[in-house]
């Protein structure tokens, strides 16, 4: 078609499109609440990021600070502890999603297959409840339950073994924080593989049944495909979050005995970058637009190969 020929129909669509928002003005005025809430709380406050280039004084203002370029990144590139944080939360990170991940969509295929509907209902509550519970309370559990002196010890103690310090043990610290994340954010979790499973047709279990097929079978055949964009999906998201392990239980969770295993990225920055004598503002946020940078060369990466892998995508 000849460019000029398009000339007219591009025209039309927007006249047509200019019409729909005039008929829908309300709804466009309703976007406009969570558009300017984003923009304010997420977007405006990136100018901030600036200051991980600048030696940041309160006195002189972002704009105003000395440019100091790189040189904080190559202070964290360059410190003692960098290689130990970075690897703690590498693992820490990896073990979490390799466990974690599975867990609500194994949960989801044993819910969806639990015959009677109380029951079910009656442990998809007992699963999701855990999700309601403060951070702070589910790290003071795990600290009494392990401690010297805690109900754990007690049973090894009346078993015939020895006191042991399991939050001291910085062997124990990753598998203590990973599967106690899985048992507390499991069942919610599976809420997004259940509502997937619900919209699997029906029919093609009553013909898998009528084949004879197994129940491993047709979760094998019927409902992992039938939830894989949605398992893709979530995978992504997860990769693009596998530096973020969850500031707020780690430093809970956290003693000078098992330091060596869970001192992460973001409890180092907590402790160097602001609560130290002399905090360091610019210092703090080079190690979080480090860690940013990491999160979106990850999720495009992904993305991209799952678009190639299973033409199911973000974007």
């Amino acid at each position: 078609m000849h460019p000029s020929a398009q000339t007219p129909v591009r025209a039309t669509d927007k006249l047509k499109t200019l019409k729909k928002m005039r008929e829908n003005w309300e709804l466009y005025t309703l976007l406009l609440i969570p558009f300017a809430y984003v923009l304010i709380f997420h977007y405006i406050p990136m100018t901030g990021l600036i200051i991980a280039f600048k030696n940041y004084n309160v006195v002189q203002g972002i704009f105003h600070s000395k440019w100091v370029g790189l040189a904080h990144f190559e202070r964290f590139f360059n410190s003692y502890d960098f290689w130990n944080v970075l690897k703690n939360t590498l693992t820490l990170s990896v073990y979490n999603l390799v466990v974690g991940f599975p867990a609500p969509i194994i949960l989801a295929l044993c819910i969806n297959y639990l015959p009677g509907e109380r029951f079910k209902k009656l442990l998809q509550m007992t699963t999701y409840a855990p999700h309601f519970i403060s951070v702070v309370v589910i790290a003071g559990i795990l600290v009494q339950l392990l401690s010297r002196e805690g109900l754990v010890n007690n049973l090894i103690v009346l078993l015939g073994g020895q006191r042991v310090n399991l939050m001291g043990i910085p062997e124990y610290f990753q598998s203590i924080y990973v599967f106690s994340g899985v048992w507390q954010q499991a069942g919610w979790g599976s809420i997004i593989y259940l509502a997937a499973l619900s919209g699997i047709d029906p029919q093609l279990h009553e013909a898998a049944r009528m084949d004879g097929a197994s129940k491993l079978r047709r979760i094998w055949h019927i409902d992992i495909p039938g939830i894989l964009p949605t398992i893709v999906i979530l995978l992504i998201m997860d990769i693009g979050r596998i530096m973020n392990v969850g500031f707020q239980k780690v430093l809970l969770l956290q003693n000078p005995l098992n330091v060596s295993a869970s001192e992460v990225i973001d409890t180092y920055v907590y402790k160097v970058g602001l609560i130290s004598g002399m905090p360091n503002f610019s210092y703090a946020a080079a190690i979080g637009l480090f860690k940013s940078l990491i999160g979106v060369i990850l999720i495009v990466a992904v993305n991209r190969i799952a678009r190639k892998v299973n033409n199911t995508s973000l974007w």
